[in-house]
């Protein structure tokens, strides 16, 4: 992503040749003796606000190095407040030069109906000249996990995999992110040891790339999710996201404007509940949001990873439903209605809650593995541990996309329940304050907040129930999946 130049280290050489195009750039904007100079400059901000870092400790394993798979999603929190500017939207970009297709040799298209669970990246060792942060290392690879796609032997099932087969996020989509993550890892870790001289030892910050993006439920038109990570366990405490992220958050959009302009599209830092730098990286044409210390987001990434693979009509049907609330805009926190991250829990906790489950709550069956307690360059091992499951509930996913429809458009109290995939139940509300006024209550599953507290007026509310109940009436008259989902623009969507 960024010249080798201003990095001031040898070329970043990935193992597959595709990915040389990715470093392909005009010459260096900047010398490495300029770098230096802002590194400098970046000492004489105003750090009052800044607060004080302890120490990461990693071990001999580098975080969540990631590679030839979809992974991970974490929780996306954009903003409560009404009066969140549009332009602080994410906006879509497409680049003048349309990759070709390449397919997903994991997950073979239609006609060979088989996918495995992707492993993680090896990534191999790259000098760093920034004194004190840890070189990367390779991570215990995960074995990918053969599953054998469902059968469909209905025109609406057929519709559902065809939709998934052509928009799922491919292998190539995730390298661009990933080398996108690898190279701006780097240069923000070349911001922090100086931004915080009052340490002898410097900090070590790593960015992850955590959402959709590495959870299994990415589409190829998915955003890419970073979080950076500067404190953890054992020395983890709360980053104060209304001062302390906002204030590094500052400066690394400050950083993106100026340095960083020939390279980054448009930062934009969003002061939300959790703030974010959104922008787009010019060579790879993705666009990315970037928070800092939201540490659940890294942990629900794989949990909802776990969950994606555990039996193979999840993924397909997760796509489907994503898709179809993004078609009748039902799916933007940011304007008051579902996150995808609420919608993904949504379709779980339906899984769970049939007279035959298709899905247990992995939580309880193997806390161990989902512990919150457990330190991040640990939490990538936990889809290891969980073998498929195996349910006695043999529903088509045209029946599960019914059933989905009809759960929350005439079973569903949304007046005293709130959706648990922790407890793979409906419980009762909470009676604490960020329960009330909200119209769809669903419980993040490490930290108990609501992931739905974006629906907080009662007229989006009723737009969401409305769409539900609609949808189930034309899908289960015409069992089309065209009914409620146009195919064709929502293929060319990706």
């Amino acid at each position: 992503m960024f010249p080798n130049s201003i990095l001031g280290r040898p070329p970043f050489t990935p193992n597959h040749q595709q990915h040389n195009n990715f470093f392909t750039l005009s010459p260096s904007l900047y010398s490495h003796r300029q770098l230096i100079d802002a590194q400098f400059n970046f000492q004489n901000t105003d750090l009052s606000r800044a607060v004080s870092l302890q120490q990461l400790t990693y071990g001999n394993v580098s975080p969540i190095q990631t590679s030839t798979s979809p992974l991970f999603r974490g929780r996306k929190r954009l903003s409560d407040e009404k009066n969140l500017p549009l332009d602080g939207k994410r906006q879509r970009f497409h680049s003048p030069h349309q990759e070709p297709t390449i397919v997903n040799h994991i997950v073979p298209l239609s006609g060979e109906r088989r996918y495995s669970m992707p492993p993680l990246f090896h990534t191999h060792y790259v000098p760093d000249i920034v004194r004190g942060v840890p070189p990367f290392r390779e991570i215990p690879f995960l074995e990918p996990r053969e599953i054998t796609l469902p059968e469909a032997k209905d025109k609406l099932s057929q519709q559902i995999l065809e939709l998934f087969e052509a928009c799922q996020q491919q292998v190539s989509d995730l390298k661009k992110k990933e080398l996108c993550r690898t190279e701006l890892q780097r240069e923000i870790q070349l911001m922090f040891p100086r931004m915080f001289p009052c340490f002898a030892c410097p900090l070590k910050s790593r960015l992850f790339l955590v959402g959709s993006s590495l959870n299994g439920f990415g589409t190829r038109s998915s955003d890419g999710d970073l979080c950076l990570v500067v404190k953890e366990e054992p020395c983890f405490f709360q980053v104060n996201q209304k001062t302390e992220a906002r204030h590094i958050l500052t400066l690394v959009h400050k950083h993106f404007c100026t340095r960083l302009s020939g390279y980054i599209e448009r930062p934009q830092l969003i002061r939300a509940k959790v703030p974010i730098v959104k922008f787009r990286d010019k060579v790879s044409c993705v666009e990315f949001d970037l928070n800092v210390n939201n540490i659940v987001g890294i942990r629900n990434t794989f949990l909802l990873r776990t969950y994606a693979y555990l039996e193979n009509r999840v993924r397909p049907l997760v796509l489907v439903i994503k898709k179809w609330a993004s078609h009748h805009e039902i799916n933007d926190a940011s304007r008051g209605t579902l996150s995808s991250y609420s919608l993904v829990l949504m379709v779980l906790h339906y899984l769970q809650t049939l007279p035959e489950p298709i899905l247990p709550s992995i939580q309880k069956i193997y806390p161990e593995s989902f512990s919150p307690a457990i330190q991040l360059h640990l939490v990538h091992q936990a889809p290891c541990n969980v073998p498929p499951y195996l349910s006695k509930n043999e529903s088509n996913l045209g029946d599960l996309l019914l059933g989905f429809l009809k759960y929350y458009a005439t079973e569903f109290d949304w007046n005293s329940q709130m959706i648990s995939v922790r407890e793979a139940k409906a419980i009762p509300r909470p009676d604490g304050i960020e329960w009330k006024n909200k119209y769809i209550c669903v419980e993040e599953p490490f930290d108990g907040t609501n992931t739905a507290r974006a629906v907080h007026e009662k007229q989006k509310f009723d737009m969401i129930k409305d769409q539900f109940l609609k949808s189930w009436h034309r899908l289960k008259n015409k069992r089309d999946l065209n009914s409620i989902l146009p195919l064709r623009t929502a293929v060319l969507k990706r």
